[in-house]
């Protein structure tokens, strides 16, 4: 009696330690966009029970997708296979060209009965290169003492980093040729800050992302005169220039004596625009004439405000050159006695230089 109760004893021992189990679960797995994952389950004892993998969803874990029943898969996607290793009693889950969404917590099931279930979890986290959003800003345009802000917000996993850089390394208005954040805001911009700004993301995976983003600063017309007085002799063209530094573009004017000029036989205006932001005008003023001579006024206006700089022309007695020596004839309108003074002085200087 004695005897048949041990021997009950070590059979129910044995067969408790013979429960399905699962000896051995993948540890978690990180892989690159477009790779290879395999997650591997063991399982002991599990006799006729069936061995399930599923993919848990990770905002209602109540939802799960079935991939794989024993050694049959379920799902209809060419990326997924499974190997079965009965010597091991292993079940290998293979994922190839792995996508985004594949990324999440994989479970390998044991069923038991429609209520209980065995079962070991692994995450597989997929590495994707940053990507930058939408909503991150692509340009701005404000006039000079406002604030901006400048937003870049990136994706990809791990999670990017987000710094800031200016074309060509410029400094900052931070401070610094770097900045690290979403975020770069500049309390009251001068137009030394504009133009443009890089927002680049960062996590190591593959290139890193990099985003243009145009300033534009708005402000009130700056004119500078290379060459405030210039003198010319009768009859002999001369150029006045100034160079305007303005944004919006600014309307460019020439006066004298308070009468705006024009393009005629007196006088020719021209402009070229060197960028958005500055812009060289000419005044050639043609076989000058004495009432010519005087104070010339460049102005320039845009919604921001108006400048004004002023170019003196003083009469010579000697041609200068340039522009009066990019001529054929040396003037416009020269006189042949004009001409027989030139040479008989360069005779002179030749004679003396002999001498």
């Amino acid at each position: 009696m004695i005897t048949a109760l041990i021997l009950s004893l070590f059979i129910g021992l044995g067969q408790a330690q013979r429960f399905p189990t699962i000896s051995y679960i993948s540890q978690e797995k990180i892989q690159d966009i477009g790779g290879v994952v395999e997650l591997e389950c063991s399982v002991q004892y599990v006799r006729d029970f069936p061995v399930l993998w599923v993919k848990v969803d990770s905002v209602d874990q109540s939802r799960t997708t079935s991939i794989s029943t024993g050694s049959t898969l379920i799902v209809k996607d060419s990326r997924f296979s499974l190997r079965y290793d009965q010597a091991s009693s292993t079940y290998t889950l293979q994922i190839k060209d792995i996508q985004e969404n594949d990324a999440g917590k994989y479970q390998c099931q044991v069923i038991l009965t429609i209520a209980e279930k065995i079962k070991a979890d692994v995450m597989v986290s997929v590495r994707i290169p940053p990507i930058i959003f939408d909503n991150s800003t692509r340009s701005v345009v404000v006039s000079e003492g406002q604030s901006i802000k400048l937003e870049c917000y990136a994706g990809g996993y791990p999670p990017p980093r987000v710094s800031w850089r200016r074309e060509n390394n410029a400094l900052l208005p931070t401070g610094g040729s770097l900045y690290r954040g979403n975020i770069l805001s500049i309390a009251s911009v001068k137009k030394e800050d504009r133009g443009t700004y890089y927002c680049i993301a960062e996590n190591n995976v593959g290139k890193g992302k990099r985003r243009n983003i145009a300033v534009e600063i708005e402000f009130s017309p700056v004119i500078t005169v290379p060459k405030p007085r210039l003198g010319q002799a009768l009859q002999y063209d001369m150029d006045l220039e100034c160079h305007v530094e303005a944004y919006p573009p600014p309307a460019i004017t020439w006066y004298k004596d308070e009468q705006q000029l024009s393009n005629n036989q007196h006088y020719a205006i021209s402009q070229f625009a060197t960028a958005d932001e500055y812009t060289d005008t000419t005044l050639r003023i043609l076989s000058v004439e004495k009432r010519q001579f005087g104070m010339y006024q460049c102005r320039a206006a845009n919604k921001l405000g108006i400048a004004e700089a002023e170019v003196e022309l003083f009469e010579t007695s000697i041609p200068i050159c340039p522009p009066a020596c990019g001529q054929v004839n040396y003037s416009s309108g020269a006189s042949s006695n004009d001409m027989a003074f030139l040479i008989g002085l360069v005779l002179i200087m030749i004679n003396v230089v002999r001498r």
